[in-house]
């Protein structure tokens, strides 16, 4: 069973926006924390977000700050990312834990992935 899928990605120049979001499914709605990581060609996947049930604490990976915010409500996880650069492109996952942790090993539940490419 699918419980989370991302949506949003696409392809945008230097300097533009994307907005992805995932949709949690009814039956681990309920998991504290909500992670958005990415993974480029040839490259690790990596922690760029991070946020609790009710949002009120939210983490960032430093090529994040001052670029990309995490929200969310009741049902979906959103990361708006303003200010893209080349490097931002890659594949953007979604995933759910009952623990605070931006190790990939720990999530619960992944998305399949949403595509974003920047170009110069």
């Amino acid at each position: 069973q699918v419980r989370l899928v991302e949506s949003g990605g696409g392809s945008v120049q230097a300097g533009g926006s994307l907005r992805l979001s995932c949709a949690i499914s009814q039956d681990v709605i309920g998991m504290n924390y909500g992670y958005w990581f990415r993974q480029a060609s040839g490259q690790e996947r990596e922690g760029v977000a991070g946020i609790n049930r009710l949002g009120a604490d939210t983490f960032y990976a430093d090529f994040a700050k001052g670029r990309f915010t995490i929200s969310r409500d009741t049902s979906t996880l959103y990361l708006q990312m303003n200010n893209l650069e080349p490097a931002d492109t890659a594949v953007y996952y979604c995933a759910i834990s009952r623990s605070l942790t931006f190790s990939t090993r720990n999530m619960n539940y992944w998305g399949r992935g949403t595509q974003v490419t920047i170009s110069s």
